[in-house]
């Protein structure tokens, strides 16, 4: 359940982390509209990271303290981006603790976008939009599905330069197996001839 701030956000889900140089692109949105957060390397990365579900060797900085919220029984509830100056992005991380009496507790804490992000893709848990700052944003719907389409056109055209790259490989192999047959035609060519002296030995006359 939402406070009675319910009516004045709107779910949005991560729908691209796209690397840059020096910084990551963060695109949030719906159906309806799409805006981006351009936030550091380090937290992109793990954002992308917990999206696609990367095991990692060694817990990195969010996954220390999504450890120690739930060592303490907490956990993310929710993740508000709740105002914009500009292109600076504000946002209000929720937690939800229970001790060992049942006893609940909503923490509201003041946070950057992305490490609330971050953390919310780590747990699973939903990211809100307040209705002043989706009002506010840019739609970029437009592209994000140009820069997809550029990405997976040129996916595609590595691949078939590859498929390339392995006909070629096949064709040397081919040339190849071609000059080991003449190869072994010729060792068979100087055993017939071997024989054929073999057997004119046998077919002459001892001499006396």
């Amino acid at each position: 359940m939402l406070p009675k701030m319910k009516n004045q956000v709107r779910e949005v889900q991560v729908k691209a982390v796209l690397p840059l140089e020096g910084s990551v692109a963060l695109f949030l949105g719906t159906e309806e509209k799409t805006f981006v957060i351009y936030v550091d390397e380090q937290v992109g990365n793990a954002i992308s990271m917990f999206i696609r579900g990367v095991n990692k060797e060694r817990p990195l900085t969010h996954d220390l303290l999504a450890h120690v919220l739930m060592a303490f029984g907490g956990k993310v509830d929710r993740v508000v981006i709740n105002d914009v100056n500009g292109s600076v992005f504000y946002a209000r991380l929720i937690i939800v603790a229970e001790n060992q009496l049942q006893a609940r507790k909503v923490i509201e804490l003041d946070a950057r976008p992305s490490d609330s992000i971050a953390l919310a893709a780590h747990q699973k848990a939903p990211i809100y939009v307040a209705d002043k700052v989706w009002n506010n944003v840019e739609d970029v719907t437009d592209a994000l599905e140009q820069i997809q389409k550029r990405d997976a056109a040129a996916e595609a055209s590595t691949g078939d330069e590859e498929g390339e790259k392995f006909e070629d490989e096949d064709d040397d192999f081919s040339d190849a197996d071609d000059e080991d047959d003449d190869l072994f035609d010729d060792e068979d060519d100087e055993d017939d001839l071997g024989e054929e002296e073999e057997h004119g030995d046998e077919d002459s006359t001892p001499l006396r």
